[in-house]
């Protein structure tokens, strides 16, 4: 029964649980946390970075501090959106049983 729990909702909670997150980090602290593998390997330059702060940007409303941060930020947080949508919609259709 978890197995089926953890299958059903675990991309949707992962998401939902990814923007809160963006949402509460202030993208103009100095230092933050970094799952970036190459920030961590020590390698100074990365596609995705700056894709987070853009993100967060973007949800307090500031659209030039998010596209200077990363341009991918608008159109990454439109896909996600919508992911989480089509997810719970879903989940929805399927109410009837709880797993």
């Amino acid at each position: 029964m978890i197995k089926k729990l953890f299958a059903k909702y675990f991309e949707l909670t992962f998401w939902v649980a990814a923007i809160i997150a963006l949402a509460v980090t202030n993208p103009a602290a100095e230092t933050h946390f970094s799952l970036c593998p190459l920030k961590i390997a020590g390698i100074g330059w990365c596609p995705g970075c700056g894709l987070g702060h853009s993100i967060s940007w973007l949800l307090r409303g500031n659209i030039s501090n998010s596209f200077n941060a990363h341009w991918f930020g608008i159109p990454a947080l439109g896909i996600i959106l919508w992911r989480v949508f089509t997810l719970t919609r879903a989940r929805l259709s399927n109410s009837n049983s709880f797993v």
